[in-house]
């Protein structure tokens, strides 16, 4: 009896040290956590990635939930390099883009919300846009400011044919907050970028995303 207790209690030093050791996280079901056993391929399964290169304020990965059954997949085929990420005029992109000159020939950052997630797609699809990323630009009080939300078809038969995805609410508000304090018109960016073999705590996060 005297082994299996003295095994018992070097476990619980063991989870002991590991919740005293690993900092506190912020809510956020769809941050990036530590699983043990878990590779980087388990853990970001299906989401994208893609990287600001300026503002250099903005320097970091963030990562994405591409439209689960419209639009078309993130793959090696469509790769932007530093492209431009635009905020749409008017945000929820629920109407005709205003600013469709700078969205031509690069990727939509809209608001969600107003209407669905495909109409917008749709509306940054004819502004000539060639993504679109949708996102919460305020905290409206639900989970979509902390979670990554899953865009559904909702079955208007609209032709989209540009790839869509949804960013964390947090990330969508300090970018466009940024780029308005900045007065710039849009971010550079590369999407995707492969995280695959990339360690989770060797990723550049965002200092406000939790672990």
């Amino acid at each position: 009896m005297f082994i299996p207790m003295l095994s018992i209690r070097l476990s619980f030093c063991k989870v002991f040290l590991l919740f005293t050791l690993v900092p506190g996280a912020l809510p956020g079901a769809n941050d990036l956590h530590f699983y043990d056993g878990s590779s980087t391929v388990d853990i970001i399964s299906g989401d994208v990635f893609f990287e600001i290169l300026d503002p250099p304020e903005l320097r970091y990965s963030y990562r994405i939930r591409p439209a689960k059954d419209f639009g078309a997949t993130f793959n090696d085929s469509l790769l932007f390099q530093k492209a431009r990420l635009v905020p749409t005029v008017p945000l929820h992109s629920c109407s005709d883009i205003l600013n469709q000159e700078d969205i031509m020939g690069h990727i939509a950052l809209a608001e969600r919300g107003e209407c669905s997630f495909v109409f917008k797609a749709a509306k940054a699809q004819q502004a000539g846009a060639r993504a679109v990323i949708i996102t919460e630009f305020i905290d409206k009080g639900d989970d979509s400011f902390d979670h990554l939300i899953e865009m559904v078809d909702d079955k208007m038969e609209l032709d989209v044919n540009i790839p869509a995805a949804f960013l964390l609410g947090r990330s969508g508000a300090t970018i466009l907050r940024t780029l308005r304090r900045l007065h710039r018109s849009y971010a550079v960016i590369n999407l995707p970028i492969n995280m695959t073999h990339v360690p989770i705590n060797k990723m550049n996060q965002p200092p406000w995303i939790a672990w």
